[in-house]
């Protein structure tokens, strides 16, 4: 029941209202709340009385409602929908950065038609006028406001444009692109300086090792390369000399095990220090003293023969010492050490088990064959290793180097290149940048002008809709200025560029720039060429000869 009392004043209401749309035509059909028993539609007879647009009273639920008063209530409820749904601004929705102003607001918030009606109806202005009146003034006035806030935002947008030429800083790029190929030439020349001396004297050095060299198998009267262990040869040796040391450890620690209280463990670490023992000794005698027997000289020889005698001495003293104290320590708990040194000196070769004469033999053939793998470490001639091997380390020291700036030369030229070709690429962007901002820039201007244009015609609209109202209302003829159109008085923009460099200008010196970047390229890559040359010369101002040959 609530609902229909709530829905029947609304229908009535929207009825009513098309009575003010439709009365003249249709006359008005009126639906009435006639206590709780529904509807009553009712024909509103003479709806409209002459010069009047007033309606005649109907009775609502026995009581009296006017329709002028319902109609008054939808008519704000109207405005209110209007006022909520038009735009809270007096201009045209658009994306433009001068907007179209809005007429029809205006001339609704100004009141156009009902001021001109009103001034219409006093013959205001007079008809011998030539002046604006108050409402003309205010519509130039709203006008020309309109046209300074246009014109502020040029200005802003044109010092926004100003700053964004000045942060291209094309001059001053061109002047730091002069001095960047001056310095980077310098740079590289430089670089190539320091590159000939560092390898200047890497091949000083390598000269004076080569001198070296062919001195000591000049006076040596050698005429052979000598023979350095390198690389798998060299690692074969070693693991060979870790084998027999491991093998002897095990082979001396089985027979010692057998006289040491802790077994097989006690034994072989007994056995381990007589194999070390009689390994080293070997590789020492074999790789520093021995080798003195192929010496040029009669005392070299005499000394390195010397020397493999006491070799065999050593050796055979070691082994032997090892298989009498193998016989001693297994009858003896304490001294055994000294017991098998007194029975050696007395009777070396008294050895009473055949595992002690096993043991010795064992022995001599390990130390044998580590003395004859030391022997071939190096070279047999005295001291000829070391003098090769000091020749070798500076020769691939001084190749190392020339190939070290060999490519550090490329590197800067590459890095070079790349650097100019981001230059060349960035240029090209900047140029491109600046035709865009002058093009905006120009493209503002012209939207500027358009935008007077638009005000003019927007105030000549809106001086039209006042005074065509007010020439309706008047008795009098309308002053003669209502028929000339208002002049808008338009602002030239002032477009402060100077400084600036032309398109002409900017294209030429960018072409300039670029052509001065190539022939740098070029000029760099000819430097990086000398130099490579410059750094091979040297091998021949000081040529790798040995013996008088190349």
């Amino acid at each position: 029941m609530a609902g229909r009392a709530l829905v029947g004043p609304l229908f009535s209401l929207h009825v009513a209202r098309r009575c003010t749309i439709e009365h003249i035509q249709n006359g008005f059909f009126a639906f009435c709340w006639v206590g709780e028993a529904g509807y009553d539609r009712r024909r509103l007879r003479d709806c409209c009385a002459p010069k009047r647009a007033a309606c005649r009273k109907h009775v609502f639920s026995g009581s009296i409602v006017g329709v002028k008063t319902l109609a008054a209530r939808f008519e704000a409820l109207e405005k209110l929908r209007n006022r909520i749904m038009e735009a809270n601004h007096d201009y045209r929705v658009g994306a433009d950065i001068f907007p179209s102003l809005n007429v029809d607001k205006i001339a609704r918030d100004m009141d156009l038609d009902d001021q001109g009606t009103a001034h219409g109806e006093k013959d205001q202005p007079s008809s011998s006028s030539k002046a604006l009146d108050e409402v003309e003034h205010s519509i130039v006035e709203r006008v020309q406001d309109e046209k300074k806030a246009a014109h502020q935002i040029l200005e802003d947008q044109l010092h926004l444009f100003s700053g964004r030429v000045a942060n291209l800083g094309l001059e001053e790029q061109f002047g730091l692109l002069q001095q960047a190929n001056t310095s980077s030439l310098s740079d590289f020349k430089g670089e190539i300086a320091v590159g000939l001396d560092t390898l200047h004297a890497k091949r000083t050095d390598l000269h004076e090792a080569t001198r070296e060299l062919s001195s000591f198998r000049k006076n040596h009267r050698l005429d052979r390369v000598a023979r350095l262990q390198q690389g798998t040869a060299h690692l074969f040796r070693v693991a060979l000399l870790i084998f027999l040391l491991l093998v002897e450890t095990y082979l001396n620690g089985s027979f010692l095990a057998k006289g040491n209280d802790q077994g097989f463990l006690g034994g072989a670490t007994e056995a381990f220090a007589f194999s070390f023992v009689n390994i080293v000794s070997a590789l020492i005698f074999a790789i520093f003293c021995v080798r003195w027997v192929t010496h040029r000289s009669w005392g070299g020889k005499l000394v390195g023969t010397v020397f493999i005698l006491l070799y065999a001495a050593i050796a055979l003293g070691i082994n032997l010492l090892l298989a009498h104290y193998r016989e001693v320590s297994g009858t003896l708990a304490d001294g055994a050490g000294n017991i098998a040194v007194q029975r050696m000196l007395h009777n070396p070769l008294g050895l009473e088990e055949v595992r002690s004469w096993m043991l010795f033999l064992v022995g001599l053939l390990f130390s044998i064959i580590a003395f004859i793998d030391g022997w071939f470490v190096l070279d047999p001639y005295p001291g000829y290793a070391g003098v090769e091997k000091r020749r070798r380390e500076r020769r691939q020291d001084y190749t190392d180097t020339k190939a070290d700036l060999i490519d550090r030369l490329i590197e800067l030229r590459d890095d070079h290149n790349a650097k100019v070709e981001d230059i060349l690429k960035g240029l090209g962007s900047r140029r491109r940048e600046h035709a865009a901002i002058l093009s905006s820039r120009a493209r503002l201007l012209a939207l500027f002008n358009e935008h007077q244009e638009q005000l003019e015609r927007s105030c000549n609209q809106l001086l039209s809709k006042y005074r065509e109202a007010n020439i309706r209302a008047r008795k009098t003829p309308a002053p003669k200025h209502f028929s000339q159109p208002f002049k808008l008085q338009k602002t030239k923009p002032i477009v402060q560029n100077d400084g600036e460099l032309k398109d002409t200008d900017l294209t030429s010196s960018i072409a300039a720039a670029q052509q001065a970047l190539n022939e740098q390229m070029l000029q760099v890559g000819k430097e990086c060429e000398s130099g490579i040359e410059k750094y091979r010369d040297l091998d021949k101002l000081y040529p790798e000869t040995l013996d008088g040959q190349a």
